[in-house]
């Protein structure tokens, strides 16, 4: 890559691979609706250690499945986290619940098991207890699973974990380690195959569970909440008017459906997962270091990470040293000046994210008694998000690196 080209923030690894296992889809009977379909569930239940998975259209399509599997309807409440994207809550809202935000640690962006506590008693005291929580694993890294688990058993919720930046990554609890998406401490997952993610089919996501009838709910909204299996029909096969061609809508579902064409890329992808982990944690890695060199960690850090080894590095965060007492505003604008330095030197980075609560929407919207969230505000005015996907060279790397040290003596002083 020349130095006259943009470095885009993230973007997919298609192969010659990928697109031949399109090609051979689009040259078989079945678009849709096919045996792709389950090649590809079975292939991710086999990389996650979750018994079932069902692919859908999106990952925000897994979230609305799954909250509707979980049993989350109008007036229930659900806790989630301030710092995700807005599906995560905007699923719930889907369902006619409201959304209550416990706060973050403004040093990973992941969930503060304090505020989730705090949070769930204080909603449980007014009577209206949690249904379910939606813990966020942010940029790779897994949340506590058994903190939340705990947390979820004492006040009756359901658990589902939104792991759209987690594939691969892994935990531990008790000495055993886990894979996120697992379902090991939740009643669900979701994963996310947008191309920004660590495998991609365009569009699309998928929900993860242990149970096998949540996995049968899943799989029948998922498809207009029709039923085809002739054991699960109401009406008598004796009745003359079932034949073959009978069905039964038994449920108002969705069209979720992933197509066959999408799924081929989706397995094609997934086994390529280990090759692309390999090179996030190695591109990391050269940030790591470049950041502990020439007093580049007085004035930026990255976001703090206890196990290298298990973490997915969907996102190579970066936070602005904030000065004591230093306002936020002042932060935020430091902030600003360098993602505008770095865009003028063909480095484009993101921000992730603006906290849920503070969207136009959701500051009108009916939503359960919580905040304020000072940790989330924090991480929000600080973060910025450095270029990382797997197709990067590592002259791409240095080159984001050099960038980076002449644009924070630009914009934030020598």
């Amino acid at each position: 890559m020349t130095d006259a080209r943009a470095i885009p923030y993230g973007r997919q690894w298609i192969d010659e691979d990928d697109i031949a296992a399109v090609v051979r889809c689009l040259r078989d009977p079945n678009l849709t609706q096919g045996p792709r379909i389950a090649e590809f569930e079975a292939g991710l239940a086999a990389a996650t250690g979750a018994r079932f998975a069902t692919v859908v259209s999106s990952g925000t399509a897994a979230l609305h499945l799954a909250a509707l599997a979980a049993t989350v309807g109008p007036g229930d409440v659900v806790i989630t986290s301030p710092i995700s994207f807005a599906a995560t809550a905007n699923a719930m809202a889907y369902c006619g619940a409201r959304v209550a935000f416990c706060d973050v640690d403004p040093r990973t962006g992941l969930m503060d098991i304090g505020s989730l506590a705090e949070l769930a008693a204080k909603l449980a005291r007014s009577g209206h207890p949690p249904k379910a929580i939606v813990p966020v694993d942010f940029a790779g890294q897994a949340v506590d699973r058994a903190r939340v688990r705990e947390i979820a058993e004492r006040f009756g919720a359901r658990v589902i974990e939104d792991c759209a930046h987690s594939l691969g990554a892994r935990y531990t609890v008790d000495g055993v380690e886990h894979a996120a998406a697992s379902c090991s401490h939740a009643e669900f997952a979701i994963l996310s195959f947008h191309p920004v993610k660590h495998i991609t089919t365009g569009e699309g996501g998928a929900v993860l569970t242990n149970d096998p009838a949540r996995a049968q709910t899943a799989r029948d909204l998922r498809s207009h909440g029709i039923i085809r299996d002739p054991t699960r029909l109401e009406r008598p096969q004796s009745d003359p008017m079932r034949g073959g061609w009978y069905q039964e809508q038994q449920a108002l579902g969705y069209n979720y459906r992933l197509t066959d064409m999408q799924c081929a890329l989706g397995s094609s992808q997934l086994r390529k997962l280990p090759r692309f982990l390999e090179r996030r944690r190695a591109l990391s890695a050269r940030y790591d270091l470049a950041l502990s060199e020439g007093g580049m960690r007085e004035r930026i850090e990255p976001l703090s990470c206890e196990h290298p080894d298990r973490h997915a590095r969907h996102l190579y965060v970066v936070q602005v040293r904030r000065q004591r007492d230093e306002p936020l505003a002042s932060v935020a604008q430091r902030r600003r000046s360098l993602y505008e330095a770095l865009a003028a030197r063909g480095i484009q980075t993101q921000v992730h994210y603006v906290p849920i609560p503070e969207h136009p929407f959701w500051r009108g919207a009916s939503r359960a008694p919580s905040g304020p969230w000072p940790g989330a505000e924090a991480f929000y005015a600080a973060s910025l998000s450095l270029p990382l996907f797997p197709a990067m060279s590592d002259d791409d790397a240095d080159r984001v690196m050099a960038a980076l040290r002449t644009s924070m003596e630009d914009s934030c002083g020598a």
